[in-house]
């Protein structure tokens, strides 16, 4: 079969399937899990793999599954993915009230999608026309949300990293791939198209900062204590003040919020506690931006005469979409869409762990707008369900058949035209070297 017809093929299997498919997106909506805690969310996923009878792994990174499409000859291996996460947004019209989890940025989509394009994959013969492997991954923990607890993670040794591609990545279970293509649904407010790609996205660090001052009465011998909230308070100034020091090439973003700002109201508060996002477009960048963080921190701990202890932990690599997948994702996109519907967006200042991924092979992470309503705020929720679910795993579908179709050129060229940041083992080795813990001692001084 041409590669075209086995497109139209495929994609009628999943018109054929679209309540289905939407029923996934919004049964995931209605019951939203953080990051490594997506059990309910997993065992969906491996329900809809038995179904149609694909092959899979389970319980990777916790509560990853990863199912694999034979093809009728060897070849590459290209992974489709989808996210099983939400964030935490309690205020949110559909979020779990016990946990605060909201899906607010579109991974119920990401999964529908996923299961809609193995759907339509696997029971339209399509692997008899493949050379390669098509793997379809639910990959857990994208969102870089409780902190505290990812560490925790990490200490007790069930994970090495805080995040689901990272962690995966350390366990090998991408090893037998050699590209990678998901789809993040956006907002049509946020674009003034429904489709594109941006060349590149933000890394980040994130940092644990906790200042121990002194406790006394507030009231009666406030002097006898070392207020640490105060030293909080001055280190956001200073890391509002190091604003002008950023170069706007670098694209450098810091948030920091405080998250215990005391015991009570009447003791001076001894123990307080912040946390922080680090972003910027380089791994350079990132580091000069965090050292200066640290001194803004080290400076607000030296004038209360705290001690203030910093743990930084690494968060994700900057994005680098390949050139060749996006310029395939253009041409079905539109297919799909209708021409002048894609654009090429600019440099993105958020982050994802796709990024990791990007460095050491080909990935894409493009944006279908099927939502409305602002990422991670109250009104997200996805509005136009064929472009936020069914389109979506046709784009992805259509992809894996690019590249596979007849004897992976495709996916060969792509492969070929590749040159990755670094190896694996590098890629593994600078990140396990960002976990740091320092203590400075104001009083000290």
């Amino acid at each position: 079969m041409d590669k075209e017809s086995l497109k139209n093929k495929v994609c009628a299997r999943i018109d054929e399937s679209r309540e289905q498919i939407v029923g996934v997106g919004e049964a995931i909506m209605d019951e939203p899990e953080l990051g490594f805690k997506e059990d309910n969310t997993a065992t969906r996923v491996r329900s809809f793999f038995d179904e149609i009878g694909l092959e899979y792994r389970d319980g990777l990174a916790l509560t990853g599954v990863k199912a694999v499409l034979r093809g009728a000859k060897p070849g590459p291996t290209v992974a489709l993915m989808g996210e099983l996460d939400a964030l935490i947004l309690p205020e949110h019209p559909r979020a779990d009230r016990s946990s605060g989890a909201a899906h607010a940025c579109g991974h119920n989509a990401q999964i529908a999608g996923l299961m809609g394009a193995a759907l339509g994959l696997s029971t339209s013969g399509a692997a008899q026309e493949l050379a390669g492997n098509v793997v379809f991954f639910a990959i857990p923990a994208e969102e870089y949300v409780e902190i505290d607890y990812r560490i925790q993670l990490v200490e007790e040794g069930k994970t090495t990293f805080l995040g689901g591609k990272p962690e995966l990545i350390e366990l090998g279970c991408f090893d037998d791939v050699d590209m990678a293509v998901m789809i993040h649904t956006s907002s049509i407010e946020l674009a003034d198209a429904t489709v594109g790609v941006s060349a590149s996205s933000n890394g980040f660090v994130a940092k644990n900062i906790r200042f121990i001052g002194k406790a006394a009465h507030a009231g009666v011998a406030p002097e006898q204590g070392v207020n640490a909230l105060q030293a909080a308070n001055l280190a956001l100034v200073a890391i509002n003040s190091l604003r002008d020091t950023f170069r706007d090439a670098d694209t450098v973003r810091v948030h920091p919020i405080i998250t215990k700002g005391g015991d009570l109201v009447n003791i001076v508060p001894a123990a307080v506690t912040m946390e922080t996002y680090v972003r910027a477009r380089t791994p350079e960048a990132v580091l000069d931006a965090a050292s200066k963080v640290d001194r803004a921190v080290k400076g607000a701990a030296l004038a209360l005469g705290c001690s203030v202890e910093i743990q930084t932990v690494p968060g994700y690599m900057p994005l680098v979409n390949d050139k060749n997948l996006s310029r395939l994702f253009k041409d079905n996109s539109e297919q799909l869409l209708g021409k002048g519907e894609f654009r090429h967006f600019p440099h993105g200042s958020g982050s994802t762990d796709a990024g990791d991924l990007s460095q050491i092979m080909p990935v894409l992470h493009p944006y279908m707008a099927g939502a409305s309503g602002n990422a991670h705020s109250t009104e997200w929720h996805i509005a136009n369900p064929d472009n936020g679910y069914v389109a979506p795993a046709k784009a992805l579908a259509m992809m894996a058949i690019d590249l596979l179709h007849g004897d992976a050129k495709g996916a060969e060229q792509v492969r070929r035209e590749f040159t990755p940041s670094m190896t694996k083992t590098d890629y593994l080795d600078s990140q396990k070297q960002l976990f740091q813990t320092v203590v400075f001692d104001g009083a000290q001084m």
